[in-house]
């Protein structure tokens, strides 16, 4: 723990006394013979890029997750990804409090900082932890756009390292955090989020739940018999007779 507090003094670039410092470098050090134009890019892309690519994926699998067969679930879901973020976010405050760890180039000589002005603590990194968290999050609505948010959340790990404001461990920390809390809470987080999606499906602003085509589907009665159709009948536009298909894609 030690380590992680205070972190190893560097007395020059290039090197490193254990693997964290030593990975810190090597990643950082691309950004040195990057040009100048690479590393701006980098420097938005790793500050606000990939939050605001989640926005879009984000709207993208909302307008996905509304066509399928249980479209409240699914929204249900996709509303838990960004509720989950906002718990991790606060569950590393105390853990940031706690472990007090500096910012790498506080500790490290000749490290190239791209982000001037970072002045709180390293561990864990809030930027992976928000976007893993996120990405997990769409992984259970919608396997197909999470797997695309997972991808997100790593590139946002490796920005972090890039630009000189984290160690390679903080990143690592983050997205083990990010993960934790939104697979923990999922199942207690449905139980409440779903019944309530199934509420507003019903009401007039139903289409933020369920798109006009959607099926409907129809959950038998207590006691049905056992020959019943076991995904129950759809309703809806040219669904009559067809039996349920569970959606592929949702993996609440």
């Amino acid at each position: 723990m030690a380590g992680l507090v205070t972190g190893d003094s560097m007395p020059a670039a290039g090197g490193g006394s254990n693997p964290d410092d030593r990975l810190l470098y090597e990643i950082n050090g691309l950004a040195k013979s990057a040009p100048h134009w690479a590393d701006r890019a980098m420097e938005f892309i790793g500050e606000y890029g990939i939050v605001f690519g989640f926005a879009v994926l984000m709207l993208c699998a909302w307008w996905s997750v509304r066509r399928s067969d249980d479209a409240p679930a699914g929204t249900a879901a996709l509303l838990w990804a960004p509720v989950a973020a906002g718990i991790a976010l606060l569950v590393n405050i105390p853990i940031r409090g706690f472990v007090r760890r500096p910012r790498p180039f506080l500790d490290h000589q000749g490290l190239e900082v791209l982000v001037k002005g970072k002045t709180d603590f390293s561990f864990v990194s809030d930027h992976a932890t928000l976007t893993m968290a996120l990405g997990v999050g769409l992984f259970v609505a919608n396997r197909k756009y999470g797997l695309v948010g997972i991808g997100l959340a790593l590139l946002e790990g490796f920005c972090r390292v890039y630009m000189g404001v984290h160690y390679p461990t903080d990143v690592i920390g983050g997205f083990a955090l990010g993960t934790a809390v939104t697979l923990l809470l999922a199942p207690l987080a449905m139980m409440l989020l779903t019944p309530l999606t199934r509420r507003i499906a019903g009401t007039r602003a139903g289409r933020l739940v369920r798109s006009a085509g959607a099926p409907v589907a129809v959950v038998p009665a207590a006691g049905a018999g056992e020959g019943a159709d076991d995904g129950a009948a759809l309703t809806g536009p040219g669904t009559a007779g067809r039996p349920r298909h569970h959606d592929r894609d949702l993996a609440a």
